[in-house]
């Protein structure tokens, strides 16, 4: 071995349970050859040329850490509108202040309506703004509330979660839709007039089109990757998956991450989730042979993986579907584009051709027909270690977790909505019951069913800490700092690293490779300033990332 590397540290945790704790790992052309201690690894360090590093010496190392769902790319790309969110966030330009409520957010949009200039057109621009969150914000926007800020310019809010686009009414006008429009998630009033809402895939798109050149202006994309994957590395993330592949164009957005890749800029590595109802439009019958063709391209940091169905609508939204009782106010939430009866005859080509299916379920009723799907496809063309994902899983029951394990699926949990807005939902949309019990980790646990956690970053309101969310996990602690929300959902310290490890590894089918320190996985390390198995289960999201080391470089 030409480059033989040996990192020391106070502590690893590799998170492989045969061999759980080493002080050095010798890595070589990015991948692990031995772990254990200085001692133990002489075999081949009396053989090999080598490297001991110590700038690690009084730290905790452990495998990288793997969010296996985000959407950096998208969410960068919202980062450049007219902010109205409720918390701060990052720009181009700065951190931008939160917006307390709706009064605040329609107060910042008229500023701006009095400010537009006119177009080549003649026309006013329009006004485009992201980050309204109507949990937290006091309710939804409507197309009336808008209109009396403007009756002229064109104003169009995207939702914090991009489930609904809200709109006025000469935005409406420019979007090309009307009271005699047929399209799936177009919102009215009760007596029929448009009310102004863009709900979920058919809809958005729809509403997307004005306002496409603003959002995916030139030069956005790169910028983006760029800006998100240095907020990933900073929480210690070294694997991600883009769960919306294909939302502006399949081709451009694999080009942008494998420049941003190639170019040094971009330090993880990404699997590539396409969205099934934007590769059947794009590719129809040829579907196959472009993934084909895409797997064939991809290597150890840019790889496509799997598909993705949308099922409903957004826990922050509140468009996602519940069972009986429902929602708290009579709404009723919105399934996918794709209507539920299709969704087998949709999942099966997949299905038959051994791609991993990843099915996004945010509501009880939508878990529930999920699960009716999985349990057709595997009684009608069985397959073993399929490792399909319900995605988020935020509202479920016990028996949809003994269901789900029964069935060897897995699962990719939003448990940061414990802490950030369960006790929120509970007096706004999804009641007490089931607020409560967001995100059944316990009982997935339980039922031994496996799974991840994930942030969903940066479409939800909530931070990108695999720590934090870790911390959640553990202690379910509420938004009131004191409230244990469902104490039997609770997981141990130990569980809650492996889901942002090696299990969310697993659940994108890799960990033969990564989400442990084991002989032979790529040598991916997280390096930490404390012991996580140390510290106070309330302290684990204080705990700061000191470096990540991809394929045995310091990023």
């Amino acid at each position: 071995m030409d480059d033989l590397r040996v990192f020391t540290a106070a502590k690893i945790h590799t998170m492989d349970q045969g061999r759980p704790h080493a002080d050095a790992v010798a890595v070589a052309d990015g991948r692990i050859v031995s772990v254990g201690s200085i001692e133990s690894m002489q075999p081949w360090l009396r053989r090999n040329a080598h490297t001991i590093d110590d700038t690690y010496a009084d730290r905790v190392m452990m495998p990288g850490f793997i969010d296996p769902h985000t959407h950096l790319r998208m969410s960068g790309s919202y980062m450049a509108l007219n902010y109205v969110g409720p918390i701060d966030s990052a720009s181009p330009t700065g951190v931008r202040a939160g917006l307390p409520d709706r009064d605040a957010v329609l107060n910042q949009l008229r500023s701006l309506a009095s400010e537009t200039t006119i177009g080549d057109d003649g026309r006013p621009t329009p006004i485009t703004a992201w980050g309204y969150d109507p949990a937290t914000q006091q309710g939804h926007l409507d197309r009336d509330m808008l209109d009396q800020i403007s009756d002229t310019v064109p104003l169009w809010v995207v939702a914090y979660a991009p489930h609904i686009v809200y709109a006025n009414s000469p935005m409406i006008e420019l979007i090309g839709v009307d009271e005699a429009t047929t399209l799936h998630g177009l919102g009215r009033f009760p007596d029929g007039r448009l009310n102004g809402w863009f709900v979920e895939t058919a809809a958005t798109a729809a509403a997307f089109k004005p306002v496409a050149a603003e959002v995916y202006r030139p030069g956005f994309g790169r910028e983006a990757i760029e800006r998100m994957g240095a907020v990933a590395k900073q929480a210690g993330i070294t694997t991600t998956a883009d769960l919306i592949w294909g939302l502006e164009d399949f081709e451009r957005e694999w080009d942008q991450h494998r420049e941003a890749i190639d170019a040094g800029t971009f330090p993880l590595r990404l699997l590539m989730v396409p969205w099934q109802g934007a590769l059947h439009r794009s590719y129809g019958k040829d579907m196959f042979d472009f993934l084909a063709d895409r797997m064939a391209a991809s290597d150890d940091r840019l790889a496509s993986h799997g598909v993705k169905f949308v099922n409903d609508g957004s826990y922050p939204s509140m468009t996602l579907r519940l069972g009986f009782p429902g929602y708290l106010d009579g709404e009723e939430g919105l399934t996918g584009q794709t209507p539920w009866e299709d969704v087998y005859e949709k999942m099966l080509p997949f299905w038959q051709a051994g791609i991993q299916i990843h099915s996004h379920a945010n509501g009880d009723e939508t878990v529930d027909m999920t699960l009716n799907v999985l349990e057709k496809l595997l009684l009608n063309h069985p397959r073993f270690d399929h490792r399909f994902v319900i995605e988020h899983y935020c509202l479920s029951s016990t028996a949809q977790a003994r269901r789900l394990a029964a069935l060897g699926g897995c699962a990719s949990v939003n448990a940061y909505f414990v802490k950030f807005r369960a006790q929120m939902h509970a007096d706004m949309g999804f009641g007490p019951d089931r607020s409560e019990a967001t995100a059944r980790l316990g009982s997935l646990e339980r039922a031994g069913a496996a799974f991840a956690l994930h942030s969903d970053f940066n479409l939800v309101v909530t931070p990108l800490s695999p720590l934090l969310v870790a911390e959640i996990a553990v202690t379910r602690i509420g938004a009131d700092g004191e409230t244990v929300l469902a104490p039997g959902e609770r997981i141990s310290v130990d569980r809650a690293l492996r889901a942002i490890t090696i299990d969310a590894a697993h659940v994108l089918r890799r960990d033969d490779r990564l989400g442990s320190i084991e002989v032979g996985k790529m040598a991916d390390f997280t390096v930490l300033a404390d012991d996580p198995y140390q510290v106070a289960p309330t302290e684990l999201g204080n705990i700061d990332v000191i470096d990540t080391i991809l394929g045995g470089v310091p990023t």
